[in-house]
């Protein structure tokens, strides 16, 4: 018989490696899906008639994002809170948060389509109030799924969840390449003739858009009929009390990441509005690598936390989660930066104009996910006002920034607003939370990572070289940096003998 090991993971091991492990799987959906949907990019740049054509799909998309925020109004933390309370029926918070989010979704998109044409006059596309029906439905939709996908996150089931995610990516992707792509050059064709419009352009995109989301949905069923229904008003109200002061924090905090393209159009003072917003809205694509990093790192981390708050070294955990999170935020900055000249021909030429926002949005990405870590202290202390305060701080100094700028240097304020804003947020998260729940974050490293970060930066932008010697360096600063996160920050997945000494002691 094999003898028996004298090696055990460290709890700080066994916690990162659990939680990088989710955030992997997670990741498919998330960062695969992205970068798929990412792909989209050149398809929109290159296929639409015009810039502005990319600026409606911009602004609106912007307004489906707030909508998403408002509809859900915070029940998918609250859902993982209650369902994780002892004495609490997983089955019954499961099925009173879906109906709540449910019915709430079903009267919106039908008072939307009542009065579509009204909001499409509003918004600047009165030709087009179909639109606006459109994407009301596919709202409603992506609201009431938000319930059954976090009850796949809650009960583990990570490739489910991937699955389901990616088969909306995969859809889409594949209507709007048919739309786009293929029914222009088969258009001739009677089956096709019949009822495809070569002029309606960018509806398409709408178009593709809800036919995926109705399929996701019906193959969300067997999760959305997984528990016996079972509705409390006692519990539903517990639920809001926790969870709307989540509503206020969520709607300044999409709006601090949507407003830009929200209200673009109606700052600009030049004639070309929606042609600039579409050259903004392409290249703020092109920095999504970092979001979709954010957004795998918050589909596991979120349901780690609640579950680990009852462990007394959760806060080790956390102080662990948070700088292994920062330092490789600043690993896809360098790589994005280094290597952009190469990135940028996923968009058309005709939009390399704005890609000097690119690096200025990174950072926005980074505060914004190191603000979303710093969070957990008033979610898990239940002092959520704390963060609606905190949102709303940052959605007037957003705001302000915007319609100050916004007039005199264009795309370039908006992103710039953005990046102070949650720069602002966070240390006032930061500060504010040490009364309430102590962590032990290593600042120490966190400083000395960022400060080597921004000397490799100044050292890259201030070579007096051309494209391909700067990449060459660039890749060489990289791969220093790469050394020395290895050679520092990789002991934590060390294991450890029974005694406690390192294996490598």
């Amino acid at each position: 018989m094999q003898a028996k090991s004298n090696y055990t993971m460290s709890d700080t091991g066994k916690n990162m490696k659990s939680l990088a492990k989710d955030t992997v799987i997670y990741g498919l959906s998330s960062i695969v899906g992205k970068f798929l949907n990412w792909l989209l990019v050149p398809l929109y740049t290159y296929r639409l008639a015009q810039q502005a054509d990319y600026g409606i799909v911009t602004n609106l998309y912007a307004w489906t994002a707030l909508l998403l925020v408002i509809l859900t109004y915070g029940m998918e933390t609250g859902f993982f809170r209650f369902a994780n309370q002892e004495g609490e029926s997983a089955g019954r918070v499961y099925t009173t948060a879906m109906t709540s989010v449910g019915f709430t979704s079903l009267l919106f998109a039908v008072l939307c389509c009542i009065f579509s044409q009204s909001i499409a006059t509003v918004l600047g596309y009165p030709e087009h109030s179909e639109f606006i029906a459109l994407l009301s439905v596919v709202v409603a939709m992506d609201a009431f799924a938000c319930i059954p996908f976090s009850y796949l996150r809650f009960k583990k089931r990570p490739i489910r969840f991937a699955v389901l995610k990616l088969l909306f990516v995969g859809l889409n992707i594949v209507l709007n390449l048919f739309f786009l792509v293929l029914c222009p050059r088969i258009q001739d064709l009677s089956i096709i003739s019949s009822w495809y419009d070569p002029g309606y352009g960018v509806g398409y995109v709408f178009v593709a858009n809800i036919l995926a989301t109705g399929i996701q949905t019906l193959c969300l069923l067997p999760a959305i009929l997984a528990e016996k229904y079972e509705f409390s008003w006692p519990l539903l109200k517990q639920m809001l009390k926790y969870s709307l002061p989540l509503l206020v924090l969520g709607i300044c905090g999409i709006m601090n990441q949507t407003l830009d393209r929200i209200i673009f159009p109606f700052l600009y003072t030049g004639t070309d509005a929606q042609a600039q917003l579409g050259i903004y809205g392409a290249c703020f694509k092109v920095a999504m690598v970092m979001m979709m990093f954010t957004q795998a790192f918050r589909y596991a981390y979120e349901p780690f936390v609640f579950a680990k708050h009852k462990d007394r070294q959760s806060v080790e955990a956390y102080a662990d989660a948070m700088k292994y999170y920062i330092i490789f935020s600043y690993l896809i900055l360098l790589g994005m930066v280094v290597y952009l000249d190469l990135l940028k021909y996923i968009i058309a030429p005709s939009y390399w104009e704005g890609l000097k926002v690119v690096p200025v949005v990174l950072w926005t990405y980074i505060f914004q996910g190191v603000y979303f870590n710093l969070s957990f202290w008033y979610k898990l202390t239940d002092r959520t006002q704390w963060g609606a305060w905190f949102s709303l701080i940052g959605l007037v100094i957003n705001l302000v920034l915007q319609v100050l700028l916004v007039p005199r240097i264009g795309y370039m304020a908006s992103a710039g607003s953005a990046t102070v804003c949650y720069l602002v947020i966070m240390l006032l998260s930061y500060f504010v939370g040490r009364k309430y729940l102590e962590i032990p974050y290593d600042l120490k490293r966190i400083g000395y990572y960022t400060i080597l970060i921004v000397g490799i930066l100044a050292v890259y932008y201030l070579l007096p070289v051309g494209m391909w010697v700067r990449m060459a360096i660039g890749t060489i600063l990289l791969l220093i940096y790469c050394g020395i996160l290895i050679k520092f920050d990789f002991n934590v997945f060390r294991y450890r003998r029974a005694d406690g000494s390192s294996n490598k002691d």
